[in-house]
């Protein structure tokens, strides 16, 4: 008899977390504080957060570093059994990525009126990739206006 694996099931709102865990990381590099993780069969295989400032690049949003993280981890280029986690609605660039990528799920919290994809009246992800988006919203929000306001003031 061959034993099975059991996974641990976590939940939307534990991987969530872990995002925001990494949006904490760049809010203490004084960076946009966003954050994503990318989870392949119930396991976290790529953590990131934006790098814009520190790598002085304008695309090293957190979804682009975690989508090139993971990608290396599967040794490919398409991320369709994945998800991914992201702790503010992605830009236009990074769900273009997401495309290439043909993204299983995106997950994301807080919207983002100003910049968030979804003010293209087009399809800017795959036409498979599924969304959800509200999760720890408020919480993944309340990071992005305390970070703005501190910069105001």
């Amino acid at each position: 008899m061959t034993p099975t694996r059991s996974y641990a099931l976590y939940s939307t709102e534990y991987f969530m977390n872990e995002a925001l865990k990494e949006a904490k990381k760049a809010l203490e590099k004084d960076e946009v504080p966003i954050g994503a993780v990318i989870v392949c069969e119930n396991r976290i295989i790529a953590r990131a957060h934006n790098l814009t400032e520190t790598l002085n690049d304008v695309t090293a949003h957190a979804e682009m570093q975690a989508f090139t993280a993971a990608s290396g981890y599967l040794g490919g280029k398409y991320l369709n059994e994945c998800t991914l986690y992201v702790t503010v609605e992605p830009c236009v660039m990074c769900a273009g990525a997401a495309f290439w990528t043909q993204l299983g799920t995106l997950i994301y919290g807080a919207d983002d009126p100003k910049r968030g994809y979804r003010l293209v009246k087009k399809q800017l992800l795959h036409p498979k990739t599924k969304v959800v988006y509200g999760i720890l919203a408020l919480e993944c929000g309340e990071l992005m206006t305390s970070f703005f306001q501190s910069k105001r003031t």
